[in-house]
């Protein structure tokens, strides 16, 4: 989520009914740390990591929530070599990488990582086999919606089709502050026996239950956390039969 990415913050917000907590995205190869350091220079410091100590500061923050809370915990990863993302599915602490096709920053698309990944769908498609086919932990990949030249529902279904354990939905409906529920509903259709979790405009309870009522497993919270604190929380999910 933009601005933040650390232990800390997912600390503060596990008490409101969270299960998994996702770290980063972290820049896990040498095209995608260069990418984050000229985003870092206009402002956006987090996305500034050095590549080369990226295993250390991921074992270091999935510990800190371990040694706290019985959470899972996700990664999500921008690189353009799968084997980076495979390597950090070996730290024990880590339950799940997130293979990021949805980064919209320029830098990171201009080099064919992020969402531009969705334009390249037989890229994609060999990149998380490969990650599928090697990784130790459980895999997901965050794609966004709705990206003009990507065929959404196309791409859900090629992940579906290979294994991966979560398909993470940014359901972005451009133009408008709101999630596309009509993308999730037919998504869900193509996602197979991957678990599939909503994201966009989750505000509150009456929100998420409108993103599994269109046929989302799961749901993510992103801006309405930002603050630390949610005014809502997850476990009312579960007494909701809809």
């Amino acid at each position: 989520m933009a601005g933040i990415s650390d232990a800390e913050f997912c600390l503060k917000l596990i008490p409101y009914g969270f299960d998994m907590v996702t770290l980063g995205g972290y820049n896990a190869d040498r095209e995608t740390s260069r990418a984050g350091r000229l985003i870092a220079q206009r402002g956006r410091p987090e996305f500034d990591f050095d590549c080369s100590e990226l295993r250390s500061i991921i074992n270091h923050e999935a510990s800190r929530i371990k040694e706290r809370f019985d959470v899972m915990v996700s990664v999500n990863i921008r690189a353009l070599e799968p084997e980076r993302i495979v390597e950090i599915s070996s730290i024990e602490s880590v339950d799940v990488v997130e293979i990021n096709a949805h980064c919209r920053q320029p830098e990171i698309t201009e080099i064919g990582a992020g969402q531009s990944m969705l334009l390249d769908p037989e890229f994609l498609e060999d990149f998380t086999a490969e990650v599928t086919g090697k990784a130790r932990s459980r895999v997901s990949v965050k794609i966004r919606g709705n990206v003009p030249g990507a065929d959404t529902v196309g791409v859900a279904g090629v992940l579906a089709d290979l294994g991966v354990d979560y398909i993470h939905l940014d359901a972005m409906k451009p133009g408008e502050d709101r999630a596309d529920l009509e993308l999730v509903s037919l998504v869900s259709e193509v996602k197979g026996d991957s678990i599939l979790i909503g994201n966009n405009s989750v505000r509150d309870l009456e929100s998420a239950r409108a993103m599994l009522a269109a046929g989302a497993d799961a749901v993510s919270v992103a801006r309405a956390a930002i603050s630390g604190r949610l005014g809502f929380n997850l476990r009312e999910l579960k007494f909701n039969s809809d």
